[in-house]
């Protein structure tokens, strides 16, 4: 047996009947037929789709009916990263591409929520919502390249908001309600936006939690603001004001306007946890061209399919979830704690509706995992075919426990991608077997390597994730940062003319990847990089252990010290889980992975997305910043800090 085999056995093989019937499949067929391309293996795909950019991304748009209103002269300029041009002269529309695959014979969405059954809305119903909000937006004077911002949760609404929002060309932009108001003023007053839809409430674990004075406080810190609207949020509400007088207009047929293919489509946000977040801008073209190639290629996503990813809209899977409708699918949307009233939840919903494509977190397969679930015992999940998981590394025994115990037949789509592309680096693969801890492949389109320090691609060996190759949903720039220098420095500072994205990867083999954590938050021991999701691997087993943080406090005199901090089972002792864990890392990974100190806290502090804070917190404990000054409102759960506050001023770490 091989090393590979041994260490990262293979637990899925796609059969030749997947294999014959996916997309992948028949875009292959269709170059062979239209381009006179033949590839022999997925390597050599990967390879032609990155040494050839130019002739993939036009073959994606070909191959899958991009409308361009005005053809484009040239498809990708010369100029390297981050000045590269993308079909230039070209016109399109994000939104014209959904409705197009309109149709009577299926719902365009369906909607569940902690406080509503299920709720099929119908392409028509969708069309004409959109429609209403359409003519407000025009009766308003929105046109293109206006800024239009939502406090919204997910639901169907907000959808409609926002295709009507594209329809014009205007640009969207969206917080998610449980967002406080200080962290949305810090993103949206940024881009001076026209017009401000809100939802009044939200829902969480069974609380309604009211966002009155939330909105009042934006509406008056934004000013340039025209309206604010306000969207009901509870079903048993009448609605008010502006959006009751929209919803009564009469729908009058839906309108595109097409626009550049680099014309801004929405800004996404980084954390914003320790200065202000950056506002990152996408292109209608670049998205529209990866959404359709990641979904089809890479999810194999069908007509009829339901697709489901657990987000809120403060998330970029949120935007990336509707990407499914491009493909002809049904876009599932759930809004409410997936733990509530109890981690039975979306299992339950994925046998009602049936849902055929799973997303969701790592975390939440790792807290199923932890509860000793059954999920393939207790609901019929024989129509999934995928699930997905990001947001965190999947611990390898997670791996085990979805074929254990959802289904043997199920294709586990691990992935990881980020904000600054709204999409997928690397992910899943039709053609080859999911192997204990790996994610299957490298995304076509996409020249991602592992990086020494020396800027040499390395194999089996931990180096940063670097992408050497323009892709068109790479940011067109940082809103009002007219010289590039924040959108230069975050990415090209490393690797000149190369795009370092901040994490740590390891490439096993021809196709297997491990994500290995934050670049930024790698433990430095005595020289060797560790980076955090192996300590992680290893916690996530350990019963009693809830929850945990580690990182690495560099001293001026070229010592370091490693505390891990832990939130642990009530009834388990302290020492005796501390003496598990450094038992467990000694055996497990090596001695340079045992903390020098476990330390218990209250909680684990998580970013508004649902990262673990793990270089705030170690900035704030070697006193480089000030808790006085953290932006506590881009912190989901913000008295999770004082616990680390005391430990500064108790243990002068």
């Amino acid at each position: 047996m091989s090393k590979i085999d041994d260490q990262h056995p293979i637990l899925w093989q796609p059969s030749e009947a997947i294999k014959k019937a996916c997309n992948l499949r028949r875009f292959e067929t269709w170059l062979n037929t239209e381009k006179n391309l033949k590839f022999d293996s997925p390597e050599a795909l990967w390879e032609w789709s990155t040494q050839h950019p130019a002739d993939f991304w036009e073959a994606i748009a070909q191959h899958l009916h991009v409308t361009f209103h005005t053809p484009y002269t040239e498809i990708m300029s010369e100029q390297g990263m981050p000045d590269t041009r993308w079909f230039a002269g070209s016109t399109l529309n994000y939104a014209e591409h959904v409705f197009n695959k309109a149709t009577s014979g299926r719902p365009a969405l369906i909607f569940k929520s902690e406080q509503s059954d299920i709720v099929a809305v119908s392409w028509q119903e969708l069309t004409d919502n959109v429609s209403r909000i359409q003519q407000y937006l025009i009766a308003k004077g929105v046109a293109k390249g206006d800024r239009i911002v939502g406090y919204l949760a997910n639901t169907p609404d907000t959808l409609a908001i926002f295709y009507a929002v594209n329809s014009l060309g205007a640009v969207w932009s969206c917080c998610s309600p449980d967002f406080g108001a200080s962290t949305v003023i810090d993103r949206f007053s940024q881009i001076e936006p026209k017009l401000f839809f809100a939802s009044n409430a939200y829902v969480h674990n069974g609380k309604v939690i009211e966002r009155s004075t939330e909105i009042t406080d934006i509406t008056n810190s934004l000013l340039t603001l025209e309206e604010t609207i306000i969207v009901p949020y509870l079903g048993n509400e009448k609605p008010k004001g502006v959006w009751k007088q929209l919803l009564g207009a009469e729908p009058q047929p839906l309108s595109f306007t097409p626009v550049p293919f680099e014309h801004p489509i929405w800004i996404l946000y980084s954390s914003g946890t320790t200065g202000k977040p950056k506002a990152i801008t996408h292109s209608h073209g670049g998205v529209l061209l990866e959404h359709l190639k990641y979904m089809y290629l890479q999810n194999d996503v069908k007509p009829g399919e339901n697709f489901f990813w657990f987000t809120t809209t403060g998330w970029m899977m949120w935007n990336f979830l509707q990407a499914s409708l491009l493909l002809g699918a049904t876009a599932v949307l759930f809004d409410g704690s997936p733990g509530y009233p109890d981690l039975d939840t979306l299992w339950s919903l994925a046998e009602a509706l049936p849902i055929h494509h799973f997303g969701t977190s790592a975390p939440f397969l790792t807290a199923c995992m932890k509860k000793e679930m059954q999920p393939g015992a207790d609901f019929d999940l024989t129509n999934l075919r995928s699930i997905g998981s990001t947001g965190a590394p999947l611990p390898p025994e997670a791996f085990d426990w979805v074929y254990q115990s959802i289904n043997k037949e199920v294709w586990l789509c691990s992935m990881s991608g980020g904000t600054d592309v709204c999409t997928a680096f690397v992910g899943g693969h039709p053609y080859l077997p999911v192997r204990k801890g790996l994610i299957q492949s490298r995304a076509l389109g996409c020249d991602i390597h592992a990086f020494s320090e020396a800027g040499e691609s390395v194999i089996n060996s931990l180096g940063e994730m670097v992408i050497s190759t323009p892709m068109p949903s790479m940011p067109i720039y940082f809103w009002n940062d007219p010289d590039q220098t924040r959108y230069r420095s975050s990415y090209f500072a490393i690797f000149p003319g190369k795009w370092c994205h901040g994490d740590w990867i390891k490439r096993i083999g021809k196709d297997g990847l491990i994500i290995q954590g934050r670049s930024d938050a790698t433990l430095n021991r005595k020289g060797i990089r560790i980076g955090t999701a192996e300590i992680y691997a290893v916690l996530d087993k350990i019963k009693g252990l809830k929850d945990s943080l580690i990182i690495n406090l560099e001293q001026d005199n070229g010592e370091d010290i490693m505390p891990l901090f832990i939130v642990k089972e009530a009834d388990v002792e302290l020492d005796f889980l501390s003496k598990t864990i450094k038992s467990e890392l000694k055996t497990k990974c090596s001695p340079r992975h045992v903390p020098d100190r476990v330390l218990e806290v209250d909680e684990i502090p998580y970013t508004l997305s649902g990262k673990k804070m793990e270089v705030p917190v170690k900035k704030l404990l070697m006193g480089i910043s000030d808790p006085s000054t953290m932006n506590k409102d881009s912190i989901r759960n913000p008295a999770a800090i004082e616990s680390f506050v005391k430990l500064l001023e108790e243990f002068k770490l």
